[in-house]
């Protein structure tokens, strides 16, 4: 289903059944060896706790949510935004946690891009290099799982040819396949070639109410980063009713670069490799009883 979908919107596409790599291993040196073992994923808070106005009370745990989601000690990774409580500014999270258990302490595997404030650039730092906390704040979604080796998806894109971001397009391609049905998955990605469009969030939270996508994209800071790129990515085929965001992802790299993915700018020469799994299950937490569409890009 993948395939046939990332062959319309790339020159060269191929999907299958692989062992998940080591991922404590270069590029990723990930906290856990893999994606695999009761994989699910969670969507936490929402933008409507970031826009029109945010609500800085709004602050979760990484342990906390294994637990909600059934799976302490889970390994854990996505896209969200940092807490400003800890870090005293708005920030994008990109979470890799392996959270704590009864045997082991939690390990952060995070990074948190935020804008520099020196030279308004990217200032990408390891969360752990000055914190030791699991939190973040008003929005994040998640994929869980037991951090095993084992069977993964794999996804290979080249040079593309659509209108369609990578996300966009394995989504789009599940939601046509499946129809009804809600089909979520999660994982890490890189972009090995080329550059993408990324945005970081403002230190300052908008003094005057976000509504409008385009309020809100006058608001965020865009940028051009260059590859390697290693995104970590949630995707719902649709929402069954749960007011999800149906796909979000945050890139870190080891050049100082990260954010949150828009689309490559470069599309004759970007190559994507990915390594994802299909979800068994979905939690809602804390969902905003009020709410709306806008900033969901």
């Amino acid at each position: 289903v993948l395939q046939k979908g990332l062959k319309e919107n790339f020159a060269d596409a191929e999907v299958s059944v692989v062992d998940c790599p080591d991922l404590t291993q270069e590029p990723f040196n990930f906290p856990a060896k893999g994606i695999c073992g009761k994989p699910r994923i969670a969507d936490v808070g929402g933008v409507p706790y970031l826009i029109p106005v945010v609500q800085k009370e709004k602050v979760y745990d990484l342990n906390t949510v294994a637990k909600d989601i059934e799976l302490p000690g889970a390994f854990i990774l996505g896209a969200g935004a940092a807490s400003s409580k800890i870090l005293g500014v708005n920030a994008e999270l990109i979470p890799i946690v392996q959270t704590k258990s009864d045997k082991r302490p939690a390990v952060n595997g995070s990074y948190v891009a935020q804008i520099n404030p020196a030279d308004k650039g990217c200032l990408l730092e390891k969360y752990s290099s000055k914190y030791t906390d699991c939190e973040f704040g008003l929005l994040a979604n998640l994929y869980a799982s037991e951090g095993q080796p084992g069977k993964v998806i794999e996804v290979k894109a080249n040079g593309r040819t659509g209108e369609l971001n990578f996300v966009s397009c394995l989504r789009q391609t599940l939601e046509k396949h499946y129809g009804e049905k809600p089909v979520g998955m999660g994982g890490t990605f890189i972009i090995q070639k080329g550059k993408a469009k990324i945005h970081i969030m403002p230190p300052e939270f908008s003094a005057c109410p976000l509504n409008t996508d385009e309020d809100v994209n006058n608001w965020l800071k865009f940028f051009e980063m260059k590859a390697p790129l290693i995104c970590q990515t949630v995707i719902v085929s649709r929402d069954p009713g749960f007011d999800l965001r149906v796909e979000h992802t945050h890139c870190f790299s080891h050049h100082g670069e990260g954010g949150h993915y828009h689309q490559d700018t470069s599309p004759d020469s970007v190559q994507y490799l990915g390594y994802l799994l299909p979800a068994e299950l979905l939690f809602r937490i804390d969902q905003p009883q009020e709410t709306h569409l806008v900033g969901r890009d």
